[in-house]
Parts: C-alpha cells; sequence; structure tokens
C-alpha cells in the first residue's frame, strides 16, 4: 500500500500545487493545504483517474475515509468542506474534470448534503482525541520525555550552532572527560573487576584519590555503594571508549586514551558525542530506589526548558518548573523532591555540576545558559527524538557548502534572507569562488551546482573572476561560458552544444528527484517528440554524471514509443563508449 500512496502522491503533486497557485487568486479563503489528502484518497479508493468525481466519491472519501486518516480534524472541520468546494471548481473551470465525472452542480450539491455529517464526524474526533491527550498525560514517560514539547519546539527561532571548530575547542576543556581519561589510564591494562563491585574497598580509595573525590566517611552503606560520582565517571570512560572491557571480569585502557585531548577536531567532537547521553548520570541519586527512579530524566527537563527559553533562564524558575514536573510525572515525585533537597540542598545541584563538568551549561548570577557546546548537544537530543527543530550554522560560521546545502531546502525568501546575510560578511569576489569551489566538490550533486550558479549569477559583473576560474572544471564550466556570455565578457568563449546538453542533463536530474510527473513535464518543456528523438540521439555523448539512468529513466516515464526507443538507444550508445 506504501508503494501506491507514493505513486499517487507524486502523480497528484502537479495539479495540487497548479490548484494552489489557482486558489491564492480565485479562492483565497480557502485553505489549499486540507485538498492533498482528499484528493489522494479519491485515486486510492475511488477513482483511477484523479480528474473524474462522481456524486458517490465524495460520501466515499469524506465520510468514509477521511475520519480514519485525517491528522487534524478540528481543521477539516472549519475548513475541509470550502476547500474541496473550491478544488471541485478550479478542475472544472480548467477543464480537468474528466469525462464520466458528475457536473460541477451536481457535485457542489453533494458537497452541500455532506457537510453537516462530516462536521459532525471530525468533531468526534476532536472528543476523541482530547481523551487520548488525557490518557497519554497520565502514562507520560517522565520528566526527560521531550515528545510532549514537540510543538514549541518546532516553533522555535532559528537556532544557530558554531563551527567545529570551535566546538572541538570547548570539547577540550570538560573537566569530566578529562578525569574519565585519568580514571581510564590508572585502570591500566587488564584489571580484573569483581562481581558485587568492580573494585575493592583498597582500589576505590586510590581512584576516588586519582579522581580528587572525597572519601565518604564509613555509615551503614559499603563504601562501592557510598560513591555513585565514582561510577558514573567509570560508566562515561566506558561511553568514551576510554575503558575497554576485556572477557567478563578484565578490563583495559584503550591505547588513545592517554592522549586526550586529542588534536583533530573531528576526534575531539566525536568523543564528546559518544559520551552525549551520559547526562543522565546527572540525576539525583536517592538512598530510596523508587525516589530516584521518580526524579529520573530530570537533567534532560532541564535542558529541554532552557532550550525553549532560547538557551537562559532563571534558576529559580527552572527549580519551580521542574518541582511541580516532578509532582505531576510521579505519585512520587514530590516526595523525592524532598529528599533530593534534603540530601543535594537543592534537587538541581548534580544535574547542574554534570552538566557544567561536560561543557553544556553555565551558571552565573542564578542564570542558567547553554554553552555553545550545549546548544549543539541539545539539538542532537531532540533529533534523536525524531522531532524537527530549526537548526543551522551560524552565518559567521556557515561554509558556502552549508549554505547551498541549506538553500536548497528552505523557501525561496528564507534562502534569499540567509544568502543575503551570508553575503553581508564576505567580500563579493571572494565569495563567488567559495560557491563555485563548494559547488565543484561534488559532480553529481546538480542541485548544489545549480544552486550556487544561482548565487552566483546574481552577484554581476563582480563574479566574472570566478567564472573565468571555473571554466577549467568540466561540471560548472557550462554554467560558467553561459553566464559569461550573458555579461558581455570579451573573450570569453561561446557556449558550446555540448554545454546546453549538460545544463539540461541538469535539470533533468533535479526533477527527476521529485516525481515521475515533474520528471515527464520537464520532458515536456524541453520541446515536442521530435525534438526529443533529436536531443537524445546526441545527448549520450556528454559525461555527465546521472547520464545512463536519466537516459533510463526517460525510457520508462515517457508515454510515447518513439521517445523510449531513443532513449533506449542512447543508453546503449552510452554504455557501448564507457566501455
Amino acid at each position: 500500500m506504501t508503494d501506491r500512496i507514493e505513486a499517487a502522491a507524486a502523480e497528484l503533486r502537479p495539479l495540487l500545487q497548479n490548484f494552489i497557485l489557482w486558489a491564492r487568486e480565485n479562492a483565497p479563503g480557502s485553505d489549499s493545504n486540507l485538498v492533498g489528502s482528499v484528493a489522494l484518497w479519491h485515486r486510492l479508493i475511488a477513482s483511477d483517474d484523479v480528474g473524474r468525481w462522481k456524486q458517490s466519491d465524495l460520501r466515499t472519501v469524506l465520510l468514509d475515509r477521511m475520519p480514519q486518516v485525517v491528522e487534524d480534524p478540528d481543521a477539516a472541520a472549519d475548513g475541509m468542506v470550502p476547500a474541496i468546494r473550491a478544488y471541485l471548481t478550479f478542475l472544472s473551470e480548467s477543464d480537468r474534470l474528466a469525462k464520466g465525472s458528475a457536473s460541477l452542480g451536481d457535485l457542489l450539491a453533494e458537497l452541500d448534503r455532506l457537510e453537516d455529517d462530516f462536521v459532525d464526524a471530525m468533531e468526534d474526533l476532536v472528543v476523541e482525541e482530547d481523551e487520548d491527550d488525557e490518557e497519554y498525560d497520565e502514562e507520560s514517560e517522565g520528566l526527560g520525555d521531550f515528545e510532549p514539547f514537540a510543538d514549541e519546539l518546532s516553533e522555535l527561532p532559528t537556532i544557530r550552532l558554531r563551527p567545529d571548530s570551535e566546538l572541538a575547542a570547548a570539547t577540550r576543556e570538560t573537566t569530566l572527560i578529562a578525569k574519565a581519561r585519568d580514571l581510564a589510564v590508572w585502570v591500566g591494562t587488564e584489571r580484573r573487576v569483581g562481581e558485587t563491585s568492580l573494585l575493592d574497598d583498597a582500589e576505590i580509595v586510590e581512584a576516588l584519590a586519582v579522581l580528587k573525590l572525597p572519601v565518604p566517611e564509613k555509615g551503614g552503606a559499603s563504601l562501592a555503594d557510598s560513591v555513585p560520582a565514582l561510577w558514573n565517571i567509570w560508566n562515561l570512560a566506558i561511553d568514551l571508549d576510554f575503558l575497554q572491557p576485556e572477557g567478563e571480569d578484565t578490563v583495559s585502557v584503550d591505547a588513545d586514551t592517554a592522549e586526550w585531548p586529542f588534536e583533530e577536531d573531528d576526534d575531539a567532537l566525536d568523543a564528546w558525542m559518544a559520551g552525549l547521553h551520559s547526562i543522565d548520570y546527572g540525576d539525583p541519586e536517592l538512598e530510596d530506589e523508587e525516589a530516584t527512579i521518580a526524579l529520573s530524566g530530570l537533567t534532560r527537563a532541564l535542558l529541554l526548558r532552557v532550550l525553549l527559553a532560547t538557551g537562559s533562564k532563571p534558576l529559580a524558575e527552572l527549580r519551580t518548573e521542574l518541582a511541580e514536573a516532578a509532582a505531576e510525572y510521579d505519585d512520587l515525585g514530590a516526595e523525592a523532591w524532598t529528599a533530593a533537597t534534603a540530601q543535594y540542598g537543592d534537587p538541581l545541584n548534580p544535574v547542574l555540576d554534570w552538566l557544567a563538568g561536560y561543557g553544556m551549561v553555565e551558571v552565573e548570577h542564578d542564570q542558567v545558559r547553554l554553552t555553545p557546546l550545549g546548544m549543539e548537544g541539545v539539538v542532537h537530543l531532540v533529533d534523536d527524538a525524531d522531532i524537527e527543530l530549526d537548526a543551522r550554522p551560524a552565518i559567521d560560521a556557515m561554509t558556502a557548502l552549508d549554505l547551498l546545502s541549506f538553500g536548497a531546502e528552505l523557501p525561496e525568501e528564507e534562502a534569499d534572507a540567509e544568502f543575503a546575510a551570508w553575503m553581508e560578511l564576505r567580500a563579493p569576489e571572494q565569495a563567488a569562488r567559495d560557491l563555485l569551489e563548494a559547488a565543484a566538490e561534488d559532480d553529481a550533486d546538480a542541485l548544489i551546482r545549480v544552486q550556487a550558479a544561482s548565487m552566483v549569477g546574481s552577484l554581476g559583473d563582480v563574479a566574472v573572476p570566478a567564472w573565468r576560474e571555473a571554466l577549467d572544471e568540466p561540471s560548472l564550466r557550462p554554467y560558467a561560458a553561459t553566464h559569461l556570455a550573458q555579461l558581455g565578457v570579451e573573450d570569453a568563449p561561446t557556449p558550446t552544444q555540448a554545454d546546453t546538453h549538460w545544463l539540461i542533463l541538469d535539470m533533468l536530474t533535479i526533477s527527476a528527484g521529485l516525481g515521475r510527473p515533474e520528471f515527464v513535464s520537464s520532458l515536456d518543456d524541453i520541446g515536442n517528440v521530435p525534438n526529443l528523438v533529436s536531443l537524445l540521439e546526441v545527448i549520450w555523448k556528454v559525461p555527465h554524471p546521472h547520464l545512463e539512468e536519466l537516459l533510463e529513466a526517460i525510457g520508462k516515464a515517457h508515454p510515447d514509443k518513439q521517445v523510449g526507443k531513443a532513449a533506449k538507444r542512447a543508453l546503449f550508445k552510452a554504455r557501448s563508449g564507457q566501455n
């Protein structure tokens, strides 16, 4: 079924894009985003032809299917019927209402008859969702669960991340990693560990001295049970691969551990990321196991709330919010909070100590602030939870390749704003060189190449030196020759037929990634069947990285047999030429 849904969605995409454009002028009050699921399920369960609508189809889709698949019943109750009314009108006025359809008048009349029943069905779903939400709240996964905050996280303003060089420098200053290194080096090679306690009492005292941790006073508990800080650092050393288990009862220091802090930025950052989930070791550890469980996730909960406050939040507010959250999430939460207050002075003390030791937060004047390293870490944690977050490199740290990669995913206006901000910090001539050099890194990435050509093209005459240099790069020469000609540069080479063919293949590569309908549409834009056949007779000679797969795709996708045969002949010639 998934394949059928994907195929139907690809088939509908161009039609729905045309409808959105039409609706802006002709039905501005309708929510065109609500039409997609109706059109999709109409295609899947009611009609093989997306343009053929019968009165019975409306009941089948709106009353039988939509209550099962609609994502936002509240929005659907308010706007789906008006949106479908606009969509059917669009199909009729653009001659897309296919033969065999009911008349527009009959369809709209049937829609009016179904409207009350549809709204009732959506309102029933809203009530059910409210009940489910209440049940979900009662069964929340705990303090450290990010999912209940997914909507708030997705609405945060763009988060700007610092470059790897700065982050790596910060990792080298983290005291906890240094402690984990010292402990692992002390462990040495092939140290035997016990079954009930990893180290005996004498070894524990030695290890505490290495870590500059106090030896606890003798009490009712054993020494091993009284040094949770030691075992947290031991576990961190394992997370970092500083300590390696060897068999069931032996551990050894890794050969590279003593070299921390690592010289290479990538190595330093990789090590820090490997230990990121050690943040859970910052949760308070209490004498009562159930109380400890009640506060599990407290460290993540603090990080989440500081992130939602855009990176800085008063400690007093955090303390109040988290105490309330602990009481809400677990029946023992309030009692556990009181116990942690008695043991630590403040339940957040162990949390903040660990996070500060791992380089993620700073506390100054009772204000908790995420460091750049902490922001990087929290973004990774949110990503691990499969929650959308708009995080990008800081403008001053954004490479040309970063800009091109992010620009390809952004709406046009936002991409333009990102480009303008990036350009303000750079000399235009050098920026043009950087963009074209980034585009040349991977000759298989047509989208990045087109992005770069567009951005550099917008710089005008100042980019001429960069364009001249790009003439020596095979993947960029077609763009360079074309832009130099457009700028009227003297002694610039005239774009060749091969240059034009390369540009066509880049365009086809991008459209092929959008789906079959877009691909076929881009082929139609090139010309009629005779023009396409003529093109295929010569384009096989172009050494484009996607040539063979494009020729194969044309042979399968184009509805005209002449084009299909020409594509297969061209594919054979291309493969024979390579051999």
